[in-house]
């Protein structure tokens, strides 16, 4: 019989993933503070509710993931890339393209998940330095972009969006180099969609991708704004809050 934990507000301590029911839900309540996103995140746990919900908090089985070095590639896909079509830019309009995918239809989803207390809390996130957009623009336009956060060596995917064909792989695509020209083991898409397995993601048992983040969510978080000119590898280190503590109730 599976149980449906309600958070203490008083701290960020969350039941192991693995106590989720059937359908992945684990929690409810709490709130977004970066503490809890954080803690949420480290442990295989998101959030994903709607306006009239209170915060649902998730752990799904099995887990689609990719491995930076295993993007899928399509010819199209590498025409695109070679004709310089798309400019790519790294953290400069953060929150619009949070903004873009919540106005995204969804197909068999009626309504957005991205909700506005989902927008500011992730803003917060960017502004520290934890959560990044990689954007695609033709002709200076927002076409299309995703956004998710950093933990260690894990990148987070959230939400992606285009309004132009291809613009949202491009933005994969140089996430995906990024992330494997700085080290990074994994990147989590969370839940299955034909576009992301396109990409080359698949899933994997629950408990084989908590065993995998149990190491990397440890690692040295890479921290800062990811396109600036001046960035540098120093900024490898990020020191976590006292009040985030990695680990769940006692069994």
């Amino acid at each position: 019989m599976s149980i449906l934990y309600q958070l203490n507000d008083d701290d960020c301590f969350f039941p192991p993933a693995d106590r989720a029911n059937a359908d992945g839900l684990l929690a409810f309540g709490g709130d977004l503070s970066p503490e809890r996103l954080l803690t949420a995140y480290a442990n295989g746990i998101f959030p994903w509710y709607s306006d009239d919900e209170p915060i649902l908090w998730w752990s799904l089985d099995p887990r689609l993931v990719i491995r930076p070095g295993e993007m899928r590639v399509s010819k199209s896909l590498r025409r695109t890339l070679k004709s310089g079509r798309f400019e790519l830019r790294i953290d400069t309009r953060f929150r619009d393209v949070m903004l873009h995918c919540a106005q995204t239809p969804r197909e068999g989803q009626d309504g957005t998940w991205i909700v506005d207390e989902m927008v500011d809390a992730y803003t917060h996130l960017h502004e520290l330095g934890i959560a990044h957009s990689f954007e695609t623009y033709l002709d200076g336009e927002l076409v299309g972009g995703l956004y998710g956060l950093a933990i260690g060596k894990v990148f987070f995917g959230e939400s992606m969006f285009h309004t132009v064909s291809d613009a949202s792989k491009v933005a994969f695509f140089h996430l995906h180099r990024f992330l494997q020209n700085n080290g990074f083991q994994l990147i989590d898409c969370q839940q299955e969609t034909d576009h992301l397995i396109s990409l080359g993601a698949y899933a994997i048992p629950r408990s084989a991708y908590l065993a995998e983040l149990k190491t990397l969510s440890h690692e040295p978080t890479l921290v800062g704004n990811w396109g600036h000119a001046d960035w540098k590898r120093s900024q490898f280190h990020f020191e976590m809050p006292e009040t985030v503590r990695f680990r769940y109730y006692e069994r």
